[in-house]
């Protein structure tokens, strides 16, 4: 299967970002992608710098305007697109969301962001409901979303440095992890730390993919965004990337340029390599009880 990955700009007009995306999006179907990953927040710049209750504003409906413009283009393409919105949800209750278009337009699924951060320059905690454990039919919070090019095990951002999220979407069936993504540097730190975090931020990843055997996707914006509050702001690092069930590196974006990156993904070599590394045989199930505490005390 061919997937694309798209690596984005953003400014501060939410319908321009929309429409560039699209544009990406059609691009990337010209070049032959069945699946279309788009990055974390896409509509809007990356508004979690700051604490402002005016960004609510910003939040929309699911189904909505953005799953509209994204389900007509996906079934006009027919191809599966992945979108990631401010969701409200309710007055008072909005979530951090990605949305799944099949390629006959209608929405397959939703994953609501489990994991939330409260760190400088990403306040997420204030915009951001935590994605619900589990649903009224019996499926738990990370359960892949089912579509015609396959068991999408979607995660968001945060969610990315959680071995518990992806190890849970595999043994829930997912062919491939899908990580939508909004992460940078702080401008102030040294490059030999802005260095160590990138590599962190791909490594885990990979060992994501390795750990289950499963191809992984990831989509990070690119381009510096200032706070709105002072001159600081973040540089977005991209370094968007595909990679195989070994981590191998199908394709890898740069840092400060847009990119639409285009990878063959072969489902197959999941199966190939879960027999040599047969990882999920060979867990300790009985042994993993204390994993659902806070701290082993």
């Amino acid at each position: 299967m061919r997937v694309a990955v798209i690596q984005q700009k953003n400014c501060a007009d939410l319908n321009a970002n929309l429409a560039h995306s699209l544009a990406l999006v059609r691009d990337a179907a010209n070049a032959g992608a069945e699946l279309v990953l788009l990055q974390e927040l896409h509509r809007s710049l990356y508004f979690c710098q700051t604490e402002d209750t005016s960004v609510f504003d910003l939040a929309e409906t699911i189904p909505g305007p953005s799953t509209e413009a994204l389900g007509a283009l996906a079934k006009e393409l027919g191809i599966v697109i992945v979108g990631s919105l401010f969701e409200k949800r309710a007055a008072g209750l909005y979530h951090n969301t990605a949305v799944v278009l099949e390629k006959d337009g209608t929405l397959a699924g939703i994953y609501r962001k489990m994991h939330i951060p409260d760190d400088p320059g990403f306040y997420e905690k204030f915009y951001f409901t935590p994605g619900d454990a589990d649903f009224n039919d019996g499926r738990s919070g990370f359960t892949p979303i089912e579509t015609s090019v396959g068991k999408l095990g979607l995660l968001v951002c945060w969610d990315q440095w959680y071995p518990e999220a992806a190890r849970l979407m595999a043994l829930a069936g997912a062919d491939l992890l899908l990580y939508p993504t909004a992460i940078g540097w702080d401008p102030a730190d040294e490059p030999a730390e802005q260095q160590r975090q990138l590599d962190a931020w791909i490594t885990i990843q990979r060992a994501h993919g390795v750990a289950n055997g499963l191809p992984v996707l990831v989509a990070n914006r690119t381009g510096f965004e200032q706070s709105p509050a002072d001159d600081s702001g973040i540089q977005f690092w991209g370094n968007s990337f595909v990679c195989g069930p070994q981590g191998e590196y199908l394709a890898q974006a740069d840092s400060d340029s847009e990119q639409i990156l285009i990878a063959e993904v072969n489902l197959q070599r999941s199966e190939s390599v879960r027999r040599i590394w047969p990882y999920l045989r060979d867990r300790r199930v009985d042994a993993y009880g204390d994993l659902t505490k806070r701290f082993r005390d």
